[in-house]
This record gives structure tokens, C-alpha cells and sequence, in this order.
């Protein structure tokens, strides 16, 4: 049975074939295709999903978090290690920030599980708000997380202050100095049983070496992980530490940049551009293969197989694939360019595949399904934003809007993000009227990514067991042998504006038609199954073809009167 999955062509043909269905003009994003099944004879248990981020580092789990500044910073990027992935701590800040933030992750030896909250000797806590989730606030030497830390103000102790004049002093005239806390090395069990010795709530993490803060961690932290399901091996660099990457841009002065973050520990370098195949990115390449020959760099973003050879040619290591796919960008919208999600991947792994360049498809991911699509297409991990955000190890404070707990979440893109510096991303950092190519939202709280995240690689998992392929490799070559068949699956409806994060979802399959042909019987859109009835509800249709007709008036306004009548009854009753 080996020999039929590993090459056989089904006997009896159903479904297209990747290299037919890609090959029809049309632009797929995930939601637009659907794998049929295969053959199953192993247990899903039994399914591995260790892949390559780059030609030289490997993974066990194919998560990568995105370097976006609601997303990944030093709580993300360890607890994405932890899982068997990686984490690329943004740029949006200042060489010295990122530079921390690395440093911050790679000093722990498990996930962090607190933000801490830091403010300095002279600032004064005036709501028991400010606490947030945490149990005590930290006191540093300059309010900031990678300073000394010089005492603590537990929530309990300020609740218990006399009156508000007292709290409106400043925290050095009531905070308990030289608190205990303990080394960042500690592993979770060391940890553990100091905790329950000491019969502390909550104790600091400080690393020994610099005497940053690294993490608070309180009692009921550690009861909470120990339910957690477990994840993949730990993705660990050649130091022993969390491997952890960073994104950096292409202007000359993110040569400074890129000599600090190395000299932090960062183990792999993302060139984050929205256009990856420009002169800047590849003589950045080249610069840094010249410079850090051993250091891996990941080019992009690129959605074409031109602009993918183009990066292949100057030495990268990996390539990120996705423009305007992400469920806060609006690149395509915008610029009119882009590719849908599930076409870019697959046609730029057919030729990356080539020179053994490992593929990251980055946006548009919202469930385990489009994994499965992602992975399956071609891509050797998956990159997140959304899927992440929201989530404890993400940056910010949670707060409530309309009854829901919310982080915020933002495209690098927005306004917002271009003030603090990813306008580079966008090739406009020497622009004075700056265009936005993504919104601000808010995702509503999911909890922890310890939790979530094994779950979610349990179900690509029984997604591949469907597909009877039993890695990540067997999937590739299932594909390009072509017995893993395909069908378009559905269109979208146009997001016109809303940008909702929740149920915004981009039109990239628009439906053709011309006089006296029907624009419902052309390749993906439904068809009457044999018992007479549409596969997708009449509802679909008519909001499908209302999308179609906003785009396409001027071939409605050619039907036949008697054509136009119908379609109007249709749309009415």
C-alpha cells in the first residue's frame, strides 16, 4: 500500500490535479479550494510535523509568529520556542528595545507566563486597574523591564493601604525593597518547588547576567501549566537557549540595527518588506550572508516565482510568502497587488522546492484547516498573526469592549504602526503623505498559545491523516505526483471596507461572464449536484452574485432584457 501512496495515480480521475487547478488564471486563497481525501493506514498520532524554517534550522512544530509589535515580543517568542516553533520579535522600536526583547526570551528556560508590569521609583500607582491581571507591579531603576529591579507593590499590600493620599505617593515610599526572586535559569521544576517551599504567591525571574526583569511568576501560574498539553520538542539554538529570530529592514542604517540584534543572540534575521524583490532587500541579502555567514536570513515577501528566484539567486535562506493576505492588511485593496493566499504558496514552493529553500506562508490564517491548506500547498511552517494576537503571551493589556475581553491588534501597515517606524516595511519611510495598507482592531481573548497551539497541530495532524500523508515531506510529494486531488470549493464575498478581524474576508476569485453566458457555470463557482438541488444555499449565490455585479456592471448592463428581469426576480423572491 506504501508503493500506491507514494505514486500511484488514482485509478479513477476525480478532482484536479495542483498543477491544473493553479494553472487557470484564477487567484485562490485558502477558503476558495478544498483537499479530497485520500487513503488512511496510520494513526494520526503517528503523524510529524518536524519541518525547516530556513536551509539550516529545523522546527518540530511548523508554527512561526509573525514580527508584528501586538504580536511577538519576548513572552511570544518563548513560548513559541517552547511549543517546537519560533517567534520574530518585531522592529517597531529601537535597536537597544529589540535587542532586549531577544535577550528577554532567550533568558528563560520556559514559557513566560506573566507581561510584567514595570514602573519606576518615582511613578505612583493611583488604580487598582494599573495591576491589571498581575499580582504585584515591579520597580525598576528606569521604569522600563530591562533595568534593575529594585522592589515590588503585591496588589494585596496597595489594597490594604490605609487611604488615598497614601497611594498617590510615590511607589519608593511603600514598596518592599530588594524583593526575593530568583534566577532565570530556574527550569519550570525548579520553579515549581521553590513556589511551594517558600509558600510565596508570586516571585520575580531576574537574569543573572544584565539583572533584567525577565518574568513575574505567581502560584496559580504554575498550577495553570501544569494542565497544558504538551507540544513539540523545543525549538534550541546551538547555545543551549531558545531560538529565537528578528526582523529587521533594508535601509542602511539596519546594517547597526542587524549588528546588535546578532550580538543579543538572535539566531535567525526575517528581511521584512511587504515587496520583498527590490534592489534594497537583495543587496541587504547580500550584506548579510557576507557579513554573518552563518547566520540565516529569511527574504520576502514575495508571491510570484519570479520574485521568489530573484531572492533564491542572492542566498536566502527561506522565503516568506504573502501579500495583502493577512486579515488586517489591505495591501491588495489598496495597491490592486497581491496574489490570493493558496496560489502564491503553491506556485512559489514549486520553485523554492527547487533549491531547497524552505517556504513560510505568512497571513491568512484564521483556523487548523487553513494549516492544513498551507502546509499541504507546499509551505514547510506557517506563519501567524491573528491566530496569535489576542492571546496572553501577546503584547499589551487586555480591556473590555462591548462585554468581551480584547487585546489590540494591528496591521504594520496602519497609520498607527507607520508612526513608530514600519513605514520602511512599506518602502514610505522618505515619504511625507503616508498611505495605509492596514487597519487597528481588537481579537477578543484566547487564552494562552501553551494551550491552544497543541491543540490546533493535533488537528493538522488529523487533517493530514486524511490526506494519508504521514509528514509534511509525504504531503509535498503526495502532491506533485499529483494523487492529492483538489476542487475549488467555494467564492468570497467582497470585504467592502469593514475590516472586521472576526469576518472580514477578501474577494479574490471574481466571477467572469459575457452576454448570454452564465456567470455561475464557470470553473469553482457551484454547480447542480444530480438530485437538482445547489451545493451552497440561495443565499450564497445571490450575495456572490451581487459581489459580481458591483465589479462587473458593464457586462450586466450587455444582458438581454428578459436575462435582466430574471436575475432581478431571482435576487427579490
Amino acid at each position: 500500500m506504501d508503493s500506491i501512496l507514494a505514486g500511484a495515480t488514482p485509478v479513477i480521475d476525480d478532482g484536479f490535479p495542483a498543477t491544473k487547478l493553479f494553472s487557470q488564471g484564477y487567484s485562490y486563497t485558502y477558503d476558495d479550494v478544498i483537499f479530497l481525501p485520500h487513503y488512511i493506514d496510520f494513526p494520526a498520532d503517528s503523524v510529524r510535523l518536524d519541518t525547516k524554517l530556513t536551509r539550516n534550522i529545523h522546527l518540530s512544530t511548523p508554527c512561526v509568529a509573525s514580527p508584528m509589535d501586538t504580536v511577538t515580543e519576548s513572552a511570544m517568542a518563548a513560548a513559541l520556542a517552547h511549543l517546537g516553533g519560533v517567534g520574530i520579535i518585531h522592529s517597531n522600536n529601537s535597536a537597544s528595545d529589540q535587542s532586549a526583547l531577544i535577550r528577554a526570551a532567550k533568558a528563560r528556560r520556559f514559557p513566560s507566563l506573566s507581561d510584567p508590569i514595570v514602573v519606576s521609583s518615582s511613578d505612583s500607582i493611583a488604580s487598582v486597574s494599573e495591576f491589571g491581571s498581575s499580582p504585584c507591579i515591579l520597580v525598576t531603576k528606569t521604569g522600563a523591564k530591562n533595568s534593575g529591579l529594585l522592589g515590588v507593590v503585591s496588589k494585596s499590600d496597595w489594597l490594604a493601604m490605609d487611604n488615598v493620599n497614601n497611594k498617590e505617593a510615590r511607589v519608593s515610599d511603600y514598596m518592599v525593597k530588594s524583593p526575593v526572586t530568583v534566577p532565570s535559569s530556574y527550569s519550570f521544576e525548579d520553579l515549581a518547588g521553590y513556589l511551594a517551599n517558600s509558600k510565596l504567591d508570586f516571585v520575580a525571574m531576574v537574569d543573572e547576567g544584565s539583572g533584567e526583569v525577565v518574568d513575574v511568576v505567581a502560584s496559580a501560574d504554575v498550577e495553570r501549566i501544569k494542565g497544558y498539553p504538551r507540544g513539540g520538542v523545543p525549538s534550541l539554538g546551538v547555545d543551549g537557549k531558545f531560538l529565537v529570530g528578528a526582523a529587521i529592514g533594508t535601509r542602511e542604517e539596519d546594517k547597526e540595527r542587524l549588528e546588535h540584534l546578532v550580538k543579543a543572540g538572535a539566531n535567525v534575521v526575517v528581511l521584512d518588506s511587504s515587496q520583498g524583490n527590490s534592489s534594497y532587500q537583495i543587496e541587504m541579502i547580500k550584506y548579510v550572508k557576507r557579513t554573518y555567514p552563518k547566520l540565516d536570513v529569511i527574504g520576502g515577501n514575495v508571491v510570484t516565482m519570479y520574485q521568489a528566484q530573484n531572492l533564491i539567486q542572492a542566498g536566502v535562506d527561506g522565503l516568506r510568502v504573502g501579500m495583502g493576505s493577512g486579515s488586517i492588511c489591505t495591501t491588495q485593496e489598496v495597491c490592486a497587488v497581491g496574489r490570493g493566499q493558496a496560489t502564491a504558496v503553491y506556485k512559489v514552493s514549486s520553485i523554492a522546492e527547487q533549491s531547497g529553500v524552505p517556504v513560510i506562508a505568512d497571513g491568512g490564517i484564521s483556523n487548523s484547516g487553513h494549516i492544513v491548506k498551507a502546509l499541504v500547498l507546499g509551505a514547510s511552517t506557517v506563519m501567524m498573526g491573528s491566530f496569535l494576537a489576542g492571546s496572553n503571551e501577546a503584547p499589551g493589556a487586555y480591556e473590555f469592549q462591548g462585554g468581551r475581553r480584547v487585546k489590540k491588534y494591528r496591521g504594520m501597515g496602519s497609520l498607527e504602526a507607520m508612526t513608530k517606524g514600519s513605514d520602511a516595511r512599506y518602502l514610505g519611510d522618505k515619504e511625507k503623505l503616508k498611505i495605509a495598507q492596514g487597519v487597528v482592531g481588537a481579537v477578543a481573548d484566547k487564552g494562552s498559545v501553551l494551550k491552544f497551539i497543541p491543540y490546533s497541530m493535533q488537528a493538522v495532524k488529523q487533517g493530514l491523516q486524511d490526506l494519508g500523508a504521514s509528514s509534511l515531506q509525504s504531503a509535498h510529494n503526495l502532491l506533485r505526483l499529483g494523487v492529492l486531488r483538489l476542487e475549488v470549493w467555494r467564492t468570497k464575498q467582497v470585504s467592502s471596507g469593514s475590516n472586521e478581524l472576526a469576518g472580514s474576508i477578501k474577494f479574490n476569485h471574481l466571477m467572469e461572464g459575457s452576454s448570454g453566458s452564465n456567470p455561475f457555470c464557470q470553473l469553482g463557482c457551484p454547480q447542480k449536484s444530480s438530485n437538482g438541488r445547489f451545493e451552497l444555499e440561495q443565499h450564497k449565490l445571490k450575495v456572490e452574485f451581487m459581489g459580481w455585479f458591483l465589479m462587473k456592471r458593464n457586462l450586466f448592463d450587455k444582458w438581454p432584457p428578459l436575462l435582466k428581469a430574471a436575475a432581478a426576480y431571482w435576487l427579490v423572491f
